[in-house]
């Protein structure tokens, strides 16, 4: 049998593709049954109308996370009170992508998506951990120079985007993987670190929706 606190822990993995944090985190996991086949894991997002492309990475990056587990033969996400949460469910249940979900308003999958918030992720986690370096040293710090939280997300992140995430490579890179200059780290930082502010008040804002919308309610 798998333990719910497996499945939350593979949740804790999967992250809003906007805003690079944990579903578990933001609190959009509302449940999960998991003593019996199918493995059920309910998902809820701040607001009916969040954008459907979003949606959908997450609920079909949750079923990945969880049928990856030792054990799990077959996942059952629910997005609920959502207004696209009927072709999310359908397609995600069967494997379908994207365009077979909306297939009159979709011609593309979402890779192009995916890749474009790794990579603002990726300046915003650089901006964060620029805050307590001074920037004339910057440009010269090594990737195995840096350690922590942030750190190994932009480890991780680079390695998604197929960005050198070696130690002995830059510690900070442009958003499309180039070496910074030395000339380069003023605009490099104004740049990030509005990218980190932007993220972190858009999660903020998506807290204090989901909190609104389901007040006294309690996920189980």
């Amino acid at each position: 049998m798998t333990a719910v606190a497996d499945v939350l822990g593979a949740l804790e993995r999967v992250r809003d593709p906007e805003l690079d944090q944990s579903l578990v985190e933001l609190g959009f996991v509302a449940g999960v049954e998991a003593d019996r086949e199918p493995v059920r894991v309910r998902l809820r997002l701040p607001t009916y109308f969040c954008a459907p492309n979003f949606a959908f990475l997450m609920a079909a990056d949750a079923r990945a996370a969880v049928e990856a587990l030792p054990g799990v033969e077959s996942v059952q996400i629910e997005l609920e009170d959502h207004f696209t949460a009927g072709e999310i469910n359908a397609a995600v249940g069967c494997g379908a992508g994207f365009v077979d979900a909306f297939p009159d308003h979709a011609s593309d999958e979402l890779d192009e998506l995916r890749t474009l918030f790794r990579r603002k992720a990726l300046m915003a986690r650089q901006g964060r951990l620029c805050a307590s370096l001074a920037a004339d040293a910057i440009a010269a710090l090594r990737l195995g120079e840096l350690a922590g939280a942030d750190a190994d997300r932009c480890r991780e992140l680079r390695a998604e985007l197929g960005i050198d995430s070696g130690p002995d490579a830059p510690a900070f890179v442009t958003a499309q993987g180039a070496a910074l200059r030395a000339a380069d780290v003023p605009r490099f930082l104004r740049l990030a670190r509005l990218i980190s502010t932007s993220l972190e008040g858009n999660a903020g804002l998506c807290r204090s929706l989901l909190k609104t919308r389901y007040e006294g309610e309690v996920a189980a």
